[in-house]
């Protein structure tokens, strides 16, 4: 059904192909370098990262996407800085350093007569059942911390207080100031705060391999990981870059060496698209433009692949997918393992909720089978998000199984003999 037949594929082909380890080891350890920096979403580090990945891609023989020019999808997103903040209460101002508002608005103005929710905390506990109003506020909300949270208040505004990018150019409606001082809330209130916003330009980095089938040609698998990470953070032992080795230089790693795998077998009957996307970190920007660019129709399935770099749960020579249940894509992809020793088994970490918490999401919301694979342990892993996501901490070997794994669980798909069932896509 479309697949081409034996004698008529180039020699390369018939010969076979197989995962190259040297490219993984190459690729991951250059991703993970800390000359990338961290590859916050776009800085430096990230531009440099981006680079690379288009002159891997280059090399390997992928073309850029139908109707681009070269391998960047570029789009704009909005840098906002926080500026100054003043905070009165009850006629008393605040001293510096005390306050901070989270806000993409260019200027803020509140006093008591205005609709403002006043949140107190006083314990740790309290933070987590009011995450809504402190960091994604429904409606302006003055959050006072009690100052037996001083080291949380410090910690977070250090961490919000960097230059924060987001999709759209309209700021948020609403917004949270935070206030270091005792209860219990004032009877009168000042606030006012005010921003500085700029427009940037991010990019994911895609490469494409026609398909040799001119029946299965239009319909396209996608290979996806995400090349940001977190860039510079809170500095332990003296370090303070998050490489991001296995989150998600390692999926990174697995969509070239992919692109590389299948672009030496040449007998795809099917388009693949190989694309490195851009701030999943900060809300996944990078694949929600790039589903923007195709027709989720056209989508057979969609690969993404995030942190492959430690043996998972059920051990070697394993991964999980998520979102197993709301499709056949797992079981297609372990018929085409039979008599290995490889196995993908569902999620074992539903609490987790993973499959929202990947690139695959929005276009599993358009109704593509799109699922992560991963092997990361994640409620117990102790280097995700920190200074020490090294490649020493990976286990290589274990991750070009993996990607070897992937490479050939695809190959019905790829080959257009299987077509995984749709998910049902859900409404905005």
């Amino acid at each position: 059904m479309g697949l081409l037949a034996a004698s008529a594929l180039p020699a390369a082909a018939q010969r076979g192909a197989h995962v190259s380890g040297a490219t993984v080891e190459r690729v991951l350890t250059t991703l993970a370098a800390d000359d990338m920096q961290g590859r916050a979403t776009g800085q430096p580090g990230q531009l440099k990262a981006g680079e690379f990945l288009a002159g891997e891609f280059r090399r390997i023989g992928l073309q850029p996407l139908p109707g681009a020019t070269n391998f960047f999808q570029e789009f704009p997103a909005y840098q906002t800085t926080p500026g100054s903040v003043t905070v009165t209460l009850d006629g008393a101002a605040l001293p510096a350093g005390r306050a901070f508002a989270r806000t993409t608005q260019p200027t803020l103005t509140w006093t008591e007569r205005d609709s403002v929710d006043v949140l107190v905390l006083k314990t740790k506990q309290e933070i987590q059942p009011n995450f809504e109003a402190i960091f994604r506020p429904k409606k302006n909300t003055l959050v006072l911390f009690d100052p037996a949270l001083a080291d949380t208040f410090s910690s977070l505004v250090e961490q919000f207080g960097k230059p924060q990018l987001r999709a759209n150019a309209t700021a948020g409606r609403y917004a949270s100031v935070w206030a270091l001082t005792a209860g219990p809330a004032p009877r009168t209130f000042q606030v006012t705060a005010s921003t500085i916003t700029k427009t940037v330009n991010i990019r994911n980095v895609a490469g494409y391999l026609p398909g040799h089938d001119a029946a299965r040609a239009a319909e396209k698998v996608i290979f996806s990981g995400h090349y940001d990470h977190l860039g510079y953070i809170k500095p332990v032992a003296g370090d303070s870059i998050a490489n991001g080795a296995d989150d998600d230089a390692s999926g990174t790693t697995a969509v070239v060496a992919l692109a590389e795998y299948f672009k030496k077998r040449n007998d795809n009957a099917r388009s693949l698209i190989f694309v490195a996307f851009t701030a999943e970190e900060i809300g996944g920007f990078g694949a929600r433009y790039f589903s923007k660019q195709l027709d989720p129709k056209e989508l057979v399935a969609m690969f993404n692949i995030e942190m492959i770099g430690k043996p998972a749960k059920f051990g070697p020579n394993t991964a999980f997918i998520t979102g197993y249940e709301r499709s056949d894509f797992g079981p297609l992809l372990q018929a085409n393992l039979k008599g290995t020793k490889f196995k993908f088994e569902p999620d074992p970490y539903p609490e987790q909720n993973l499959f929202y918490r990947s690139d695959n999401a929005t276009l599993a919301r358009l109704g593509v089978p799109a699922h992560t694979i991963s092997t990361d342990q994640i409620p117990t892993d102790k280097l995700y998000h920190s200074v020490n996501d090294e490649v020493s901490s990976l286990d290589v070997k274990n991750m070009t199984a993996v990607i070897e794994a992937i490479a050939q669980s695809a190959s019905g798909i790829v080959a257009g003999k299987q077509t995984p069932t749709r998910i049902a896509p859900e409404k905005d």
